[in-house]
């Protein structure tokens, strides 16, 4: 394996996020899973989307691509068609990935595309200083839901088992060496991959703060059967005194780009062009 150091995704700017923010937490962390996994800077994609935790971008010396809001998953699954050998990640928020993404992540999960998805899970939007996202509980109260937040939440864990996610899993932005070790087995699943990341808002939340996660969750032990749906989904609405994180399930099944013809003969980006074609193409639609 070749040795690859966190410090070498450091772009010599440091990020502008408020101190404190989780996404501090998240992006040490897939530093750490990066480089335990001996991927480069140059052997892997990171997708971004719009939000707080698209501002990585600028402080992640990796090859990435800012998508726009909610369309993260698209351009992921282009670049894994394109070449299926590079690790692909993408970077979202519960706004910008359940909200204007989210018949995206459903269609993607049921593809199940060998892609790693990560969820900056704070239950606001913090970009646009902090309205209510689709994650946020009942009675939360925003800028966008004085009187507290009345409907239902999208539980990004049991949307991911039920659309069909291979790996689905979740993490706490205050545990880096726990979340570090969840992003690598994400990364390393071959399959559509989740990891929802309970990350607190220090700016615009003040009910979810560091403490009151640290005193609710608990890592899932060996006697959870992450073979079991049905199991994967009662952890999965478990939620009050006790917050489960760890992988919740995990199931081996073809992926996207094993199904995909085209892929047979390798990467596209490896296949020669045959310009012959072109003339029938152009036949064929003119």
């Amino acid at each position: 394996m070749t040795t690859v150091r966190s410090s070498s995704f450091m772009t010599g700017k440091m990020p502008t996020w408020c101190p404190g923010c989780g996404d501090f937490g998240i992006w040490t962390s897939l530093k750490d899973a990066l480089a335990g996994l001996g991927i480069s800077g140059d052997d892997g994609v990171c997708v971004y989307g719009v939000g707080c935790h698209g501002n990585m971008y600028n402080w992640m010396k990796i090859y990435g691509f800012a998508g726009l809001h909610g369309r993260t998953l698209p351009v992921a699954q282009a670049i894994k068609l394109v070449n299926h050998e590079l690790p692909v990640i993408c970077i979202s928020g519960d706004g910008d990935g359940l909200g204007e993404g989210g018949n995206h992540f459903i269609h993607a999960a049921k593809r199940n595309p060998d892609i790693t998805v990560i969820i900056h899970d704070n239950q606001v939007y913090g970009l646009t200083t902090g309205q209510a996202s689709p994650s946020a509980k009942k009675g939360f109260v925003t800028k966008s839901t004085p009187e507290g937040v009345t409907d239902a939440p999208i539980n990004p864990l049991a949307l991911a088992l039920t659309a069909g996610a291979t790996f689905v899993a979740r993490g706490f932005s205050g545990d880096t060496q726990g979340l570090t070790e969840l992003l690598k087995r994400a990364i390393q699943h071959k399959g559509f991959s989740l990891v929802d990341v309970l990350q607190p808002c220090v700016t615009f939340d003040k009910v979810h703060t560091y403490m009151w996660y640290r005193e609710r969750v608990y890592y899932l032990d060996t006697s959870h059967d992450a073979s079991d749906k049905v199991k994967a989904f009662e952890k999965a609405y478990e939620w009050g005194d006790k917050i489960p994180l760890g992988v919740f399930y995990e199931e081996d099944r073809p992926t996207a780009e094993e199904l995909e013809p085209a892929l047979k003969c390798g990467p596209l980006a490896k296949q020669p062009i045959d310009s012959s074609c072109f003339d029938a193409l152009l036949e064929e639609f003119i």
